[in-house]
């Protein structure tokens, strides 16, 4: 991961045992899992939906057979599946002191703790991505289709700008959202192990 992505997934809690209120709170468990999750179930509908389109755009590109084009696809989102598994067993083993992970920082900056978001700023990430998501869910999944058919047989003129936009804002809003969540319920659940030794 390079830099500007360790300083998003970086939070003052991250640093070490760090001390917030007074007293110390423990990096375990790292941050990630229920975002990862959350995801996963994000990217099994996105491809579940464009399945269709891929299939007949590849088919016809590639003169293969509709099985050979599902079973690559199939292929795909277990791989994945496996490396985010991968990636976030790591994570937590890292946040144990097992070997080393970017997203498990050793210290996190002054400059870049002031700019982590406080509980209520994720609150708020969570209500407002959240909110965002669910209003534009079902039109963003259904540009799937549009979007994969429209790039794969390279007609510009075809191409959905606004079902494209509308899908865009759903990915970010989930994925604040998620986040957001994410850190919410790993702090939660931070606070409830106690302090520190």
């Amino acid at each position: 991961m390079g830099a500007p992505a360790e300083a998003a997934d970086m939070h003052p809690t991250d640093a070490g045992a760090a001390t917030t209120g007074g007293r110390r709170r423990p990096r375990f468990p790292a941050y990630g899992p229920i975002e990862g999750a959350l995801g996963l179930v994000a990217f099994y509908l996105v491809i579940d939906r464009a399945t269709p389109a891929v299939v007949a755009v590849l088919t016809d590109a590639l003169e293969v057979g509709p099985g050979a084009v599902r079973f690559g696809l199939a292929a795909f989102v277990w791989f994945v599946l496996a490396v985010t598994v991968l990636d976030h067993a790591r994570r937590q083993l890292a946040a144990l002191g097992v070997g080393g992970h970017a997203a498990v920082p050793g210290r996190l900056p002054n400059w870049a703790a002031a700019l982590v978001p406080s509980t209520r700023g994720y609150l708020v990430l969570l209500v407002v991505g959240g909110t965002l998501a669910a209003l534009t869910v079902e039109v963003a999944l259904a540009a799937v289709d549009d979007v994969v058919r429209a790039v794969g047989t390279l007609e510009v003129a075809a191409f959905p700008m606004e079902e494209f936009a509308l899908l865009v804002v759903f990915a970010v809003s989930y994925g604040l959202a998620t986040q957001a969540l994410d850190r919410l319920v790993i702090d939660w659940l931070r606070d409830l192990g106690g302090p520190a030794p």
